[in-house]
């Protein structure tokens, strides 16, 4: 029953967990390293979903740092 609620509700259960979660670190931490947590998870989804998409690491570095990575 209750594994049936989680699934059909997957989303918002998803939701809520990430925002306690971000809520617990805003108290533990404070503002500005939170803000920064988020911004190290926001990079890292960005780039594994280009690595899950088989694009070229290089490439996306180069794309972000331009002749860097050359």
């Amino acid at each position: 029953m209750l594994w049936n609620l989680l699934l059909e509700h997957k989303g918002k259960v998803l939701g809520v967990l990430a925002g306690l979660l971000f809520g617990i670190i805003f108290l533990i931490v404070g503002f500005w390293k939170t803000v920064v947590f988020i911004l190290f998870v926001a990079a890292g989804f960005f780039i594994g979903r280009k690595l899950d998409d088989k694009e070229d690491l290089r490439e996306i570095l180069d794309r972000i740092l331009p002749g860097k990575f050359k």
